[in-house]
């Protein structure tokens, strides 16, 4: 929220100062409060269409990606007529849009966004769909690029995105696509489609999930382990009975016992791996799979053609150890996707409801707003809805990552995948199956991978010259020593065959997101949304930390301390005109003032002509007669003199303050006495009077977090700089850092100030993150290096404007934040450089003879893999407790 010089302005306030200013018909004007801009500006005079029968649409506009380009759309759209509200979500490219369909149509908006300069890429008028598959065994970047490949080759295909971390493939297409068209394709590059979801199914279509093969009991496993026991048999065959019996002559070259059992088990281990191979060639992708087919056929072709050449051991081992690693890959990988899925699990599969006075238990998936169902203790909550009946304990950790059950008692919000702890509870559903907080978490989390960190995208660039290169080293290690120096040319062959087994770069392709997935579900799990690798690379690498004052370091609620009536008034003289002008006001501040009044029956006065002063106060005619209600340096700019003020109603605190200096008894020097008193207790002083005469004070606080100051105190443990920035008066301000301990503090901003505050910080410091409730102080988060909203559960608003939201209303979060991201920020470092050091080592070792075809499996491949996964994986036990 937004403070203003001891006045708590919110952004509605100013829009509506600035709408007074600029038309002049003050309340003739609608205004959303929430955004702070105009909604739908009708004149006086002007025909007001009946917003009842207004319609939604959204329009998916992903080239509208900053503040400057959705106001740009905004504009536009407003030209045509019937026009409600226009909400921009540039997190998301997305532009929802109310209007009235007697007066404008989507066609005509989606004409208004393309003339504003951005492509509309899905629309209601559109034809495009979103189909989602389930492919288990794309489990690397090399599987995804095969995948990508073979949907190039469907028409009718708009979009796509692999997702290897999570198994699954998004595809937008056409409704004149089939499904099946797509899963054909996706089938004919070598993997298995087991589910698929179309966002226009009806029910969900083949939407449910098969319980999971073990990966150890897979067909591909029982295969490996048959293929080992033939490498075994014929190790043992040759050398420990040493049995080297003719058995079979081919193309005119005798075959061993112990040869022909490694054949068999190259032949049974390879299926899998010359099957993928296959397709990677038809797929033209150069990859792990292609590669290892190549070393396999080259090692069994060259022992058939050669006499004096046997590699069917090293094509045995090649086959049997390469899908060891491929069971590894797949095993590390299902690790990392289960945690995920832990969140997808959170959520109940049947609810109980109540439909024509009796209880039925119906899928999650037919709820709809307005039902209500029953959970008894112990059952989790089906959607997000509002308790009718009862009374219960409920656990939001899924959520909110709170540790301590919340009370819930009848008309209190809840959310689905909460525990309900103690009594029966009924809940009217106020949010669909998929539109609720759970299924935003999961689907933001999800999409995360798609916002690719720098050195994910450095990776991906320097893999797709990696390989090639490895490719033409393996083929010169092969040739050049034998041609050239006439060296022995089985054993450059094998040296060849395991230059290819490094080429290689899964391990070091998957070391960034397999980090990014398992830091971002961990924090997920205790309450924290990060919607991005970005956001957690770049949290992890800030210096500084800026924290708004109000609902940040203060709880954010609210309440009258004083009430000092002056000049011969009443406090219910003071209450009753500070709630006359406060009523209309939708800011804390106004709505703690009126709270108060009518708490102590301050009756109603007539008001109109109500303007907001943006960074300054209110005014407006009660019964007639102009008011005003501000803060101090408003007061003096309309010229009263605040030195000398008559008190009646003296509270004993203010005893002391009254002067006998004055020749009138009972002044009070407001300057020099009481105002800085009560800011330096960190209070909110808003003066209340006429034209001629103030009538009185009101002081207002706000209650500081209790775990405020030791929240500071840990983020300067981890050496960070923490900045306070609020809109109050310097007092105020001082007070409140002093107590919280923060570095320092920029008191009296204006909106636009602290925008430009943040962007000094960014100067002084590099990087910063910033701290506010995701609303009204979206701005300065959109400035920072870091955006992050506090108390976002359930507020869609805060869940889309910031780049990492907090779910509880819980600032002690920062500090667990900061250690993971700052976290995972080394791991990913740390995976990459390993990956590629271990490589290098292995590739040195080749030519030197210390390396073969077995250790580079087992470390290049294998052991890499589970060791940047293992590592990723040590990000789930950072915890908010440690």
């Amino acid at each position: 929220m937004t403070e203003h010089d001891g006045r708590v302005s919110s952004s509605s306030d100013a829009a509506d100062s600035q709408q007074t200013d600029e038309c002049g018909c003050d309340d003739a004007c609608t205004v959303d409060s929430e955004r702070g801009e105009e909604s739908d500006v009708a004149h006086a005079g002007d025909s007001i269409a009946d917003e009842s029968t207004f319609s939604s649409a959204s329009f998916g506009v992903p080239e509208m990606d900053c503040p400057t380009c959705a106001g740009k759309v905004e504009s536009s759209v407003r030209k045509l007529d019937g026009i409600g509200e226009v909400d921009p979500r540039v997190t998301s490219g997305e532009l929802t849009v109310s209007y009235d369909p007697q007066r404008t149509t989507t066609a005509d908006i989606t004409d208004r966004i393309e003339r504003a300069g951005y492509d509309v890429e899905s629309s209601p008028d559109s034809d495009v769909r979103t189909l989602t598959l389930s492919v288990p065994d794309m489990d690397c970047a090399s599987c995804a690029g095969k995948v990508e490949n073979a949907l190039t080759t469907v028409p009718g295909i708009t979009d796509y995105e692999t997702r290897p971390t999570t198994g699954t493939v998004v595809v937008s297409l056409s409704q004149s696509v089939t499904p099946d068209s797509v899963i054909d394709a996706v089938e004919g590059a070598g993997y298995e489609v087991v589910s698929s979801a179309s966002d226009d199914a009806d029910g969900g279509g083949d939407t449910a999930d098969a319980e999971r093969e073990s990966i150890w009991r897979s067909t591909r496993a029982m295969k490996t382990w048959v293929s080992g026991g033939f490498l075994a048999a014929g190790l043992v065959t040759e050398y420990a009975l040493g049995l080297e019996l003719v058995i079979a002559t081919l193309l005119s070259v005798s075959i061993t016992l112990p040869e022909l059992l490694y054949l068999v088990g190259a032949g049974i281990g390879g299926q899998a791996i010359l099957r993928n191979g296959y397709y990677s060639a038809r797929n033209r992708s150069l990859d792990i799979d292609f590669l290892m087919s190549a070393a396999i056929i080259s090692a069994i072709a060259a022992s058939l053609i050669s006499a004096s050449t046997s590699l069917y051991f090293e094509a045995a081992t090649l086959a049997f150890l390469f899908s060891v690693s491929e069971l590894l890959e797949r095993y590390s990988m299902d690790q990392t996707r289960n945690s995920l899925r832990e969140l997808m699990d959170l959520s109940p599969d049947e609810a109980t409801v109540k439909r024509d006075g009796q209880e039925v238990v119906v899928p999650v998936e037919e709820l709809v707003v307005g039902d209500v169902v029953v959970v008894t203790p112990g059952e989790k909550i089906p959607a997000d809805g509002t308790v009718v009946s009862g009374e219960s304990a409920v656990n939001q950790a899924p959520i909110t990552g709170e540790s301590v059950p919340v009370d819930k008692t009848e008309g209190d919000e809840v959310y689905a995948g909460t525990i309900n702890k103690a009594g029966a509870l009924e809940i009217r559903v106020e949010s669909a199956a998929g539109d609720d907080t759970l299924s935003r978490i999961v689907s933001m989390v999800e999409d995360a991978q798609a916002n690719k960190t720098e050195r994910e995208q450095f990776v991906e660039r320097f893999s797709s010259y990696y390989t090639p290169f490895m490719v033409v080293v393996a083929v010169g290690v092969a040739l050049i020593p034998p041609l050239a120096f006439g060296a022995d040319w089985v054993t450059w062959f094998v040296h060849g065959i395991t230059m290819l087994v490094l080429a290689c770069p899964c391990a070091f392709v998957i070391s960034t997101p397999v980090s990014v997935v398992s830091g971002i579900t961990a924090a997920a799990r205790n309450g924290v949304l990060i919607k991005g690798g970005s956001h957690l690379e770049a949290m992890g690498s800030v210096e500084a930390v800026a924290l708004d004052k109000t609902g940040t370091l203060t709880k954010g609620e609210l309440t009258v301390t004083d009430v000092v009536p002056l000049n011969g008034n009443s406090e219910e003289d003071v209450l009753r005109c500070a709630r006359g002008l406060e009523m209309r006001s939708e800011h804390p501040i106004g709505e703690a003032i009126v709270t108060h009044a009518d708490a102590n029956g301050a009756s109603s006065r007539s008001v109109s002509g109500f303007k907001s002063i943006t960074g300054k106060g209110v005014r407006a005619d009660l019964d007639g007669v102009p008011h005003y209600a501000g803060n101090p340096t408003f007061f003096e700019e309309l010229g009263f003199d605040l030195e000398h003020s008559h008190v009646v109603e003296t509270n004993d605190e203010l005893q002391d303050e009254v002067r006998s200096l004055c020749d009138q008894q009972g002044c009070l020097n407001l300057v020099s006495d009481t105002i800085p008193r009560l800011q330096a207790e960190g209070k909110t002083v808003v003066l209340v009077g006429r034209e001629d005469e103030i009538e009185g004070l009101v002081a207002v606080a706000d209650e500081l977090r209790p775990d405020a100051r030791e929240t500071v105190q840990r983020l300067h443990d981890f050496g960070l700089s923490v900045v306070m920035l609020t809109g109050d008066n310097e007092r105020t301000a001082g007070a409140i850092a002093d107590a919280v301990g923060v570095d320092d503090y920029r008191a009296g901003l204006l909106p636009e100030d602290k925008v430009s505050a943040v962007e000094n910080l960014q100067a002084e410091y590099g990087s910063v993150a910033m701290v506010g409730d995701g609303i009204n102080d979206a701005p300065a988060l959109a400035t920072a290096t870091v955006g992050i909203a506090m108390g976002a559960a359930g507020t869609d608003t805060a869940l889309e404007t910031a780049d990492i939201a907090l779910m509880a209303d819980d600032i002690s979060k920062l500090p667990y934040l900061y250690d993971l991201s700052h976290s995972a920020t080394s791991v990913i470092k740390q995976n990459i450089w390993a990956s590629l050091a271990v490589k290098a080592l292995l590739a040195v070792g080749v030519p030197l003879g210390y390396v073969g075809v077995a250790l580079a499996v087992l470390a290049g491949d294998a052991g890499m893999t589970l060791g940047v996964t293992g590592n990723a994986m040590r990000l789930a036990r950072i915890s908010p407790k440690n």
